[in-house]
């Protein structure tokens, strides 16, 4: 499977800043936003439907043969194989509460493999972008490669659903800080932690009860600069409540006890293509 052409990759990019103008302005006045429950700690307001409508208009006009799944229920059937997979505001209990951690995800489905992706984060200014085979960039200069696990100062990025039971996500806790003698971060956006850890600022990160559309165009993105996911996607529907470790591959080995309740790790068969 081929990545997306240039023109592409350009065009989804500018839907995904489009998309974030779009959010941008209901953030603007989030205070009077009707805000919905769709279940414990799961919201969502009327700027995520208009951002995912937005999107999946124009995903229908650049590629009217291909899939889409939007977390708000846009479903299109893939005629070409290709699916693309939409949050149109990941973390949208921070976009309520007026906190920057939220962004427009737009990722690639493709060979039963996340491919590329795009995520754009308008209130922090950045703009990711990449996919197995070509650098990852933000705001389109080249990330650097992923550093090998340094103990003495490693950070860990986590994502424990609610609806993970409360001993799971102590066991996965205390690994961390136990085990591994390392500290965590949450920010209540997937797609934001990821994004921290292709920039650096985090080592790893550890998941459980989110789904597909938190993560798919991250994964790509940091799979082009050497790290691996431990998801077995072969044995995964998109619609799935998944849990895995995304990292390099020292870090999934340190995290075997948590990834083994989930599935075995696969190995990682693409190289780093990434900037310097």
């Amino acid at each position: 499977m081929s990545l997306p052409s240039a023109a592409a990759q350009d065009a989804i990019e500018a839907l995904a800043r489009e998309a974030g103008a779009i959010a941008l302005d209901h953030f603007a006045r989030v205070a009077s936003l009707p805000v919905t429950m769709k279940g414990h700690l799961d919201l969502v307001t009327e700027a995520d439907q208009a951002v995912e409508r937005f999107i999946v208009a124009g995903l229908r006009r650049l590629f009217p043969e291909d899939g889409i799944l939007g977390e708000e229920g846009s479903g299109q059937d893939s005629r070409s194989g290709r699916l693309w997979v939409v949050d149109p505001i990941d973390g949208t209990a921070n976009f309520v509460r007026g906190n920057d951690q939220w962004a427009v995800s737009i990722g690639l489905f493709e060979g039963g493999h996340p491919r590329f992706g795009v995520i754009h984060a308008p209130v922090r200014g950045q703009t990711f972008r990449g996919g197995p085979g070509q650098p990852a960039t933000l705001n389109g200069i080249a990330l650097p490669c992923a550093q090998p696990l340094d103990y003495s100062r490693a950070l860990i990025g986590i994502s424990l659903h609610p609806a993970t039971s409360v001993e799971t996500r102590l066991a996965t806790i205390r690994h961390i800080i136990g085990t591994m003698r390392l500290d965590f971060r949450t920010c209540g956006a997937s797609t934001i932690t990821l994004m921290d850890m292709a920039t650096g600022q985090l080592d790893g990160y550890v998941c459980d009860g989110i789904a597909s559309w938190d993560v798919m165009a991250a994964l790509p993105i940091l799979e082009s600069l050497g790290h691996a996911c431990s998801l077995d996607w072969s044995c995964t529907a998109l619609t799935d409540k998944i849990g895995f470790a995304c990292g390099t591959e020292e870090f999934l080995q340190a995290m075997a006890p948590v990834i083994q309740r989930h599935h075995t790790p696969p190995s990682a068969d693409t190289p780093p293509n990434c900037g310097t």
